[in-house]
C-alpha cells in the first residue's frame, strides 16, 4: 500500500463490539482482531473513496498531531490489516 491507496473493508470483513470483552473489534472470517482507540479512528476514516493519504491528513487535522507522525500510523496500521486479509485497497 502506498499514499495514493484507497483502504476498503472487503466483503465479510466488517467492525462489531463485543459486549463480553466491552471492546470494539473486526471480525473477519475465523478471525476476531481487537481495536484500540487508534485503529478505531483510523478505521472511522475508511470510506472506500479516501486515499491513506486524504485518511492521514484529516486524521493529523482532527487531532492536531504533525502529519508526518499520522501518515506513518495509518500506513502501518492499514498495512498490517491487508496483511491480515482484512482490508483490501485500490493502489494508486
Amino acid at each position: 500500500m502506498n499514499e495514493l491507496s484507497v483502504p476498503v473493508l472487503p466483503r465479510g470483513v466488517r467492525r462489531h463490539f463485543d459486549k463480553v470483552r466491552g471492546v470494539p473489534v473486526l471480525l473477519g472470517p475465523e478471525r476476531v482482531l481487537m481495536l484500540d482507540e487508534i485503529g478505531c479512528a483510523i478505521l472511522d476514516q475508511v470510506d472506500g473513496v479516501s486515499t491513506i493519504d486524504e485518511i492521514s491528513t484529516k486524521l493529523a487535522d482532527i487531532y492536531a498531531a504533525p502529519k508526518e507522525d499520522v501518515s506513518t500510523d495509518v500506513s502501518d496500521f492499514l498495512t498490517d490489516l491487508g496483511n491480515k486479509k482484512l482490508l483490501d485497497a485500490t493502489h494508486g
